[in-house]
Parts: C-alpha cells; sequence; structure tokens
C-alpha cells in the first residue's frame, strides 16, 4: 500500500492510497494522524485504498489545546477550535486537491469526538466536505464545558447552529450537505452520550430537511475500536 507521512504546515498528517475519492480523517480526542493506522480502520478499508478507489488522509488533532482544556471556558476552547480550523480549509484542504487534481469532494470520518468535528466542518463547509461519516460522536459541544457562551461557541456547535438554520443557506446546504450517522447501542455509547446525541441530533438535522441517514447498531456493539471498524468497512464502499 501507498503510505506517505507528511507534514502540512509543520503539523505531521498521514497519507494513504494513489487514487481515488479523498477521504479525510479526523482523530478521536486528543488522537494523532497515526492512530487510524494503529487501530485498524486503514486495514478495514484497505481493499478499497488499493483498488484505487481510495485516497485516506489522516491528521492530528489540537483537541488538547481547544475542546479537552477542561482549564478554560467552553468559549475559549472553542475560539482555539478556530486556528484549527483554518488549518484544515487554508492549508489540509488546499493539499488534497492539489494531490487529486483539482477541486475533488472530500468526504470526512471520524470515530468519538471525531465524528463531531466531520458534522461540523461539513456542515460549515460543504463548499470542501459535502459528506460525513460519523461514528459514535456527540454533537453538543456546550455538553461538558463551563463559563459563559458566546459567538464562538454557537458557531462551532452543530445543536446550537443547525436549530436556527433558514433561508438561502439552509436552502444551500440541503442541496450540498450529507450526513450519515453512525452510532451502537451496547456498552459505553450511553454513558459517553453518544447514543443520545446522535439520534437528536438525526431528528434535527432532518427536521431541517438536511440529508441524513441514521444507523443505529446492535445492543452488543460498544463505544470501541472494532465497532467503528466493522462500520466503516460496511458504510464506505457505496461512496467511492
Amino acid at each position: 500500500m501507498n503510505r506517505r507521512e507528511l507534514a502540512i504546515e509543520n503539523v505531521p498528517v498521514l497519507a494513504y492510497g494513489h487514487w481515488g475519492r479523498p477521504l479525510l480523517v479526523f482523530p478521536s480526542e486528543q488522537g494523532a494522524s497515526g492512530d487510524y493506522e494503529s487501530n485498524g480502520m486503514i486495514g478495514a478499508v484497505a481493499g478499497l485504498i488499493e483498488a484505487g478507489r481510495l485516497k485516506v488522509y489522516c491528521v492530528s488533532s489540537f483537541d488538547s489545546w481547544s475542546w479537552a482544556d477542561r482549564s478554560v471556558p467552553t468559549e475559549e476552547r472553542a475560539r482555539r477550535h478556530g486556528h484549527y480550523e483554518r488549518w484544515i480549509t487554508d492549508h489540509v484542504a488546499p493539499y488534497i486537491h492539489a494531490e487529486c487534481g483539482g477541486s475533488a469532494e472530500i468526504m470526512v470520518t471520524g470515530c468519538s469526538l471525531g465524528a463531531f468535528h466531520a458534522a461540523n466542518f461539513t456542515l460549515k463547509r460543504a463548499d470542501l466536505f459535502p459528506l460525513a461519516i460519523c461514528l459514535s460522536g456527540v454533537y453538543d459541544a456546550s455538553s461538558s464545558g463551563w463559563g459563559e457562551r458566546g459567538e464562538a461557541v454557537y458557531f462551532n456547535n452543530p445543536m446550537d447552529y443547525v436549530s436556527h438554520l433558514h433561508g438561502d443557506h439552509l436552502d444551500w446546504l440541503r442541496s450540498r450537505a450529507s450526513l450519515l450517522l453512525i452510532c451502537g447501542q451496547g456498552q459505553w455509547e450511553d454513558t459517553t452520550g453518544a447514543l443520545e446525541s446522535t439520534q437528536l441530533f438525526a431528528a434535527l438535522a432532518a427536521g431541517k430537511g438536511i440529508r441524513v441517514e441514521l444507523d443505529l447498531w446492535g445492543f452488543d456493539v460498544p463505544h470501541d475500536w472494532p465497532s467503528w471498524r466493522s462500520q466503516i468497512a460496511h458504510h464506505l464502499p457505496r461512496f467511492c
């Protein structure tokens, strides 16, 4: 398999594959670019990569400085996330487009907090990332935070801003964005809040007319990597 170690603006990125539709992977909370491979996710989709149907780009997280830094209020965490967002949109996406010969539509995916990132990037920048495949996510950024909430939280919190979408921008999202929300119903999916959040967010998006598919797996499917390997291997082939 074609595997490359990259540095985009001095931040490590791992790339896999020689051809195919690009997939940008966000790691789980405070994860690194190598986590997807080390937890068997690259292996789960290796057939697609080797067949030239898929190119995968795994980025590092900035969570330890933003959403996961519980020593600062949620509003400051959201402001810090803005630096990560600009790195993704201004540097990572153009790099992927250049490698893929133009303006290829980039899919995004992630597990746990990575699923939150995937959904948020698709809803905010569907021009770049029209499809999000979200596994076991929590879509309310304020659920574990503290302090007063302002614009930075609001515009990075899908449960907030989707509730108020309307007019031309909503019409554009309806024509452009697609969300696939996947979650098990087994161990830790309840205690992490992922199951309830996934169901609530799917209902909210559907109520706004945004294309959303909800796929709940069984009560024997926990919030863990073996589940996510099976889920990504099951769903990804129909998109590339």
